[in-house]
């Protein structure tokens, strides 16, 4: 797999760094020459000085063979443009750009990035994961993480266990979709009883994650 790294401040660094130790091809753009050399030092890589909108630069680069471009530089606006030029003149496959301010997410993705990192939210994702307690995981996310998919592993000491549906304190932002009982889907309703090892599916958001978390300490300190 062929890979091009548009940046190289520390995103980029350590993403050439890590890519090269699991000896995937890539080369790296970067604008400024005193970090170039610095880079090419350090990893004993050949890195690429120029502008990575240019076309040139990206040929040099060899994008008319790569199947991914990451731009991570600190601009916003640069790092659509290289991927738009990916896309749109080169076709490569895979794109993915480093969005510094969350707000612009939504119209890269609409602009037809195929992926994009936010650091804003990346960090605040791991801080959420950090507040997450053992009994459940965010399964999949949906419209930039609005909407959340979350499983709960029910145990034998957990507040749900055998409690029926509607008798669950649980938040308004959140619904019980399924339950996983013994490799079979049952699709509750309010008298249904939740029992030890049932795998329990459900949808929220940000604020009843948060809510369902902090209700959990209040009731035998877990779910």
């Amino acid at each position: 797999m062929a890979s091009i790294i548009i940046g190289g401040g520390k995103i980029g660094f350590y993403l050439l760094k890590t890519l090269l130790e699991r000896r995937v091809d890539t080369v790296l753009i970067e604008r400024d020459p005193v970090l170039c050399r610095k880079i090419a030092n350090e990893l004993d890589v050949v890195v690429i000085e120029g502008d990575g909108t240019d076309i040139g630069v990206l040929k040099d680069a060899g994008i008319e063979t790569a199947e991914i471009v990451a731009a991570v530089t600190g601009t916003d606006e640069e790092n659509l443009v290289v991927c738009k030029i990916a896309k749109t003149s080169f076709s490569v496959p895979i794109t993915l750009a480093r969005v510094n301010n969350p707000k612009n997410t939504a119209m890269f993705k609409a602009l037809g990035i195929d992926n994009t990192v936010c650091s804003t939210e990346v960090i605040a994702n791991m801080m959420e994961r950090e507040l997450e307690r053992n009994e459940y995981h965010v399964v999949q996310t949906f419209e930039n993480g609005e909407l959340l998919l979350v499983e709960v592993i029910v145990t034998a000491d957990n507040s749900w266990n055998r409690h029926k549906i509607k008798d669950l304190d649980l938040p308004d932002e959140c619904v019980i979709t399924s339950i996983l009982r013994s490799g079979k889907v049952h699709f509750p309703k309010g008298e249904s009883v939740i029992l030890s090892e049932d795998k329990v599916v459900l949808i929220t958001n940000k604020v009843g994650l948060h809510r369902l978390n902090k209700n959990s300490r209040h009731v035998g300190g877990k779910l």
